[in-house]
């Protein structure tokens, strides 16, 4: 019986050690992944396996992550068609990425999500391939549409854990969340999160942007006061924002956005329920106005003032009067009163989220380092308020294809061997941006130098952390062949990474004789940018666009820009233009992808900076640097006789694309 079950034991091991060799053999990417992300938790460990082999320790090479285990789970073979081979072209090109992953915040954590984006997109399509019907497949596409509206009404007191919407394709530009309630309880004390996707082995999901409405105040003040944060890099929070803040003279001014009026020219104050209803703020005279854009404070200068304002329910004369029964007691204005019906709407602005309460503009959040509004997934609601309603509107969604008119029209003109392009325009764009990149297709990529291929755009996006907006995003990329996806997910600081990958497919995709950087949100004065490349005769050496040659670096550590003394020790940057529209000459896109390969190159957070850095460096080297100044690209908004305009929106896109087509020339929207 011993010898029976002994030799059971053995057969049963032997039986294990084949699996094992089996699984190791076949396995496509998977047993990489986990190998590679999901053991790693220690980070240093993690980044070190990011590290060339000269910087890896050798004593306890054992213990680390191989950079190829990495490589590997992003670029293997997928089995994907030649079609949808036409949005990796830049992939493979990109694999030294990961030796310089830790030179940029976000660096490695961006490639470590990528990987697990990236294989659960790969089993989505393999799944969508080989495992439904055509009607279960059209019921799929279906669910998955990203929302434009959610909403939530009929909502009670908040339980202990507060009440969570979620947002399935994050929030964009535009976007807005207006919360109606009563702040009630013994203190009416609650807060508003917009928090991302959970972290792997972290209680509770970083917190992208944080309000706090203390009603009657806290260790600092008595007085009500609004606390607005947000985490860090590291997961801690940042230094927090106080409306009314105890230092008036630094409440900076925020950017806020455009609105543009083409039905509702009115007075919108006349009607505070249409004000709410299509989200503007109420206190704004909007009387034959087409387009308003104002500069907000963080904080309204009337908070936390003696309340001497004068309500649409109260005449001047009431309103002494109640002062006067309240003899000498100090009132103050404060938009949350407790047992008082508050409407608040927050919203993404282009370069901040702006809170409005009953109307009127309160506070505005400039944007930080991790404060980004697509990584945005629930909306958190917690503490002493009757929640009445919840309102998520102008959320990002996909158009579908079906039922897009004149589709062949749309699609980019495919790249010949036979005939390269003059200029390649590397078009910068994030995941959920859908709305953003129709508008482009619909506006300046037809101009004709676009439909003929004189000139190539496409769009460069990094994954998503949610794979519902990656598979919206890859079936975009397959009807439209104009996206580039990069092996990476979309943060901020990582956009210089995409500057890269235009150089990269402008030289070695496209062969173009210039490259060009834009947003999806600039409108592209095309035919003007061939016209002044024409007139500028320079083949070699050009830098073109709007030339800064004198800015400083942003030292504060809350700054979406700060830089650091270890990034740049200098207290100037070298020449360098500004990110909405420049043109660099082939012989500089080539060497920049040349120095990369060779880990030559400094990479530099801020996109259009960097590139003046490396141009700079190769002055030094030896280049002849012609650096051409073009000041009607302009940097914020738009002027008339435009090469670019920065900060429009899809509506904005289409009005300057009719005007130029109806004859009227480069003139902006919004004109009263």
């Amino acid at each position: 019986m011993k010898r029976w079950s002994g030799g059971v034991l053995i057969a049963s091991l032997f039986m294990l050690l084949i699996l094992r060799y089996g699984l190791m053999k076949n396995s496509i990417g998977e047993s990489y992944l986990m190998n590679a992300f999901s053991n790693a938790t220690n980070p240093l460990e993690w980044v070190q396996a990011t590290l060339p082999p000269a910087y890896k320790n050798t004593e306890n090479s054992t213990q680390v992550i191989s950079t190829d285990a990495i490589v590997f789970s992003l670029f293997a073979q997928r089995n994907i068609s030649n079609e949808e081979q036409e949005s990796l072209h830049t992939w493979n090109l990109l694999k030294h990425l990961i030796d310089q992953a830790q030179a940029l915040p976000n660096g490695v954590e961006a490639i470590k999500e990528a990987g697990s984006a990236w294989n659960s997109l790969m089993a989505s399509i393999e799944e969508e391939r080989h495992g439904y019907t055509n009607e279960s497949l059209i019921r799929k596409a279906k669910e998955k549409q990203c929302p434009h509206f959610l909403n939530k009404v009929n909502a009670t007191v908040l339980e202990s854990s507060g009440f969570k919407l979620r947002l399935p394709c994050g929030l964009t530009q535009g976007s807005s969340i207006t919360i109606i309630g009563i702040p009630n309880g013994l203190l009416g004390n609650f807060r508003i999160d917009l928090t991302g996707e959970a972290l792997p082995g972290e209680p509770d999901p970083p917190i992208i942007l944080h309000y706090n409405v203390r009603l009657y105040g806290d260790k600092i003040t008595e007085d009500p006061v609004i606390v607005q944060n947000t985490w860090t890099v590291a997961h801690d929070w940042g230094e927090e924002e106080r409306c009314p803040s105890p230092n008036p003279e630094k409440n900076k001014k925020v950017y806020a956005l455009s609105f543009v009026l083409y039905l509702f020219k009115m007075d919108v104050t006349s009607n505070p329920l249409l004000a709410i209803r299509i989200g503007f703020p109420s206190s704004i005279d909007y009387h034959n106005c087409f387009i308003c854009q104002w500069m907000s404070c963080q904080c309204n200068k009337v908070v936390g003032r003696n309340d001497t304002l004068v309500t649409g329910t109260h005449s001047e004369g009431s309103k002494r009067s109640s002062m006067v029964q309240e003899g000498s007691k100090r009132r103050i204005f404060f938009p949350f009163k407790q047992g008082h019906l508050s409407v608040a709407t927050i919203r993404v602005g282009s370069e901040g989220i702006q809170m409005t309460v009953d109307g009127k503009h309160i506070t505005s959040f400039a944007y930080r380092e991790t404060l980004e509004p697509w990584l945005v997934s629930e909306v958190r609601i917690s503490g002493d308020l009757n929640l009445i309603s919840v309102v998520a509107s102008g959320l990002p969604t996909s158009e579908d294809s079906e039922h897009t008119i004149d589709l062949a029209a749309l699609k980019s003109a495919p790249l010949s061997t036979k005939k390269f392009p003059h200029l390649f325009i590397g078009v910068f764009s994030t995941a959920n941006n859908f709305k953003r990149r129709m508008a482009v297709r619909k506006t300046w990529m037809q101009y004709a130098a676009v439909r003929s291929g004189t000139v190539a755009v496409r769009f460069f996006v990094g994954l998503h952390k949610n794979q519902l907006v990656n598979e919206e995003l890859w079936n975009e990329a397959r009807t439209y062949g104009d996206i580039q996806i990069m092996p990476f997910v979309d943060y901020y600081n990582l956009i210089t990474w995409k500057t890269l990958a235009i150089c990269i497919f402008g030289t070695q995709v496209a062969s173009a004789n210039y490259v060009m950087k834009t947003d999806d949100d600039a409108f592209v004065r095309v035919d003007e940018v061939l016209d002044s490349l024409k007139r500028i005769k320079v083949r070699n050496g050009l830098l073109y666009g709007l030339i800064n040659s004198d800015s400083h670096p942003h030292r504060s550590p809350d700054s979406k820009w700060y830089i650091s003394l270890e990034e740049w020790p200098e207290e100037r940057y070298p020449p360098w233009a500004h990110g909405p529209g420049y043109v660099v000459s082939r012989d500089i896109a080539k060497e920049v992808y040349r120095r990369h390969k060779e880990g030559h190159l400094k990479i530099f957070k801020l996109e259009d900076v960097a590139m003046g850095i490396w141009i700079n460096q190769m002055k030094k080297d030896g280049l002849k640097v012609r650096y051409e100044n073009n000041e009607r690209i302009y940097n914020e908004g738009c002027k008339d006789g435009y090469t670019v305009a920065h900060y429009q929106g899809p509506s904005e896109m289409l009005c300057l694309w009719q005007k130029l087509q109806e004859g009227n020339g480069a003139r902006c929207c919004g004109d009263r």
